[in-house]
């Protein structure tokens, strides 16, 4: 068994170089959760919560701090690769690792095929299945060359995405108001949205609890830089803070955001609207920058897919090294420290995915195994001591509640994809330790 890091029992035989800075991992986490989603997510969202949405954005942003807290404190204490897989074998116990790590592994790397699909859908219409392949292909190949170099293109993906986020709120306020703002304001319901807060006289609990669910899928990019934490200067100083600015950076940029939709265009426009930032800067007559924002979710998609690609191999290495996936998996680069196999691995079950299945819509089991995965995150942080430097103990509290909370707001299928999904990972795992137990 290799010995453990993070002051457990020195240093892992293969360890990966620690190269990222705060700067670094604060980009990595940023790339991850100002993705494609800021462009589209608000429209699914605004169906649930309707002219509540602030309050659904508000909910994500206290689950994602709960999370994000949780997960910083333990990632200092095991600055390791492989995230919440890490802490729940170490805290928890083996099984509710590998539940972690197979959920994390399994939904994520679906993820990667769908967010590979949007950039190319918008790249080029038409053409969305080889642009992905080869998006997919490129990244894993940067990703080849060492986390630097990874970190330094995510960098440039982060700031031409702020700028055209930044373009569309100023356009967005600078254009006419088609809501007042206030809780009591409601637009009437257009026919699919009959059962939505739009037509009650006060909040509908369940679609802002809907909408928040939607909306902190957004947020879950912090984890990012929790995988990254072998790879991570100083970490259990920089992991934290980086998180803390990551964080507090994407809830501002979202609220921005959100609040300029509802402005420009009212809650019942925004659930409806396809593309609803093109919308935004459409309606407030600067439809100059429809091509900006096109090009701007291709980007933030890539820059996703980039964090994607380095969390799912971190992921698959952690694995690795304890045996849950071949050992073979496990091996790290001597030159460029990097863990080559897993990266190859991973880059090529998400082509391999690309090329059987259109996954953007058959991604539902993701949201319900990210809920999970954070969930055993707060139950880890919960066993911390105040030497281990545990969070204040509601915060964990109060996130494993709310994650089992969203799940269960979560569309039937959903929920019903991520337990068949974690069904096939439990079987695997009796069926591998009871090969084992007669070995």
């Amino acid at each position: 068994m290799p010995a453990r890091a993070g002051g457990e029992a020195g240093r892992l035989p293969e360890e990966l170089a620690r190269r990222l800075g705060t700067t670094d991992a604060v980009v990595v986490g940023l790339s991850a959760m100002i993705g494609a989603g800021v462009f589209a997510a608000f429209a699914p969202a605004a169906g649930a919560a309707g002219s509540w949405l602030l309050l659904a954005l508000a909910i994500a942003a206290v689950v994602a701090y709960c999370n994000a807290t949780s997960s910083a404190r333990l990632a200092a204490r095991h600055p390791e690769s492989g995230g919440t897989y890490v802490y729940g074998r170490r805290r928890l116990g083996p099984l509710w690792g590998y539940l972690a790590g197979w959920g994390f592994t399994v939904g994520k790397t679906a993820s990667c095929a769908a967010m590979a699909l949007t950039f190319g859908a918008y790249a080029a219409p038409g053409l969305e299945r080889p642009l992905a392949i080869g998006a997919v292909a490129a990244l894993t190949s940067l990703n080849l060359f060492g986390v630097r170099r990874s970190a330094g293109v995510a960098r440039v993906a982060v700031a031409f995405v702020l700028v055209v986020l930044s373009a569309v709120v100023v356009a967005g306020l600078a254009g006419e108001s088609k809501i007042t703002f206030g809780w009591f304001a409601y637009a009437p319901a257009p026919e699919p949205f009959l059962h939505s807060p739009f037509t009650a006289d006060g909040v509908d609990g369940w679609g802002v609890l809907q909408g928040a669910g939607l909306l902190f899928f957004a947020f879950a990019g912090y984890a990012r830089i929790a995988t990254l934490g072998e790879e991570v200067r100083d970490p259990a100083r920089t992991i934290p803070r980086a998180v803390g600015i990551a964080l507090g950076v994407t809830l501002v940029v979202y609220t921005l955001v959100a609040a300029t939709a509802l402005h420009v265009l009212g809650p019942v426009p925004l659930a409806m609207s396809p593309a609803p930032l093109s919308d935004v800067v459409r309606e407030s007559g600067a439809g100059w920058l429809v091509p900006a924002v096109g090009a701007g979710a291709a980007v933030a998609a890539l820059g996703a897919l980039l964090a994607l690609l380095l969390g799912v191999s971190r992921t698959v290495l952690a694995m690795a090294r304890e045996r849950d996936l071949p050992a073979a998996l496990a091996v790290v680069d001597p030159v460029r420290q990097v863990p080559r196999r897993a990266e190859l691995a991973v880059g090529g079950a998400v082509i391999v995915l690309l090329l059987v299945a259109d996954l953007r819509g058959a991604i539902g089991f993701s949201s319900f195994g990210v809920l999970v995965y954070y969930a055993i995150a707060n139950a880890a942080a919960l066993t911390l001591d105040r030497d281990e430097g545990a969070p204040p103990r509601p915060v964990p509290i109060l996130g494993l509640g709310l994650c089992l909370l969203l799940a269960a707001t979560l569309p039937l299928s959903s929920v019903l994809a991520g337990l068949a999904v974690f069904a096939v990972g439990l079987l695997l795992w009796v069926v591998r330790h009871r090969g084992l137990g007669a070995s």
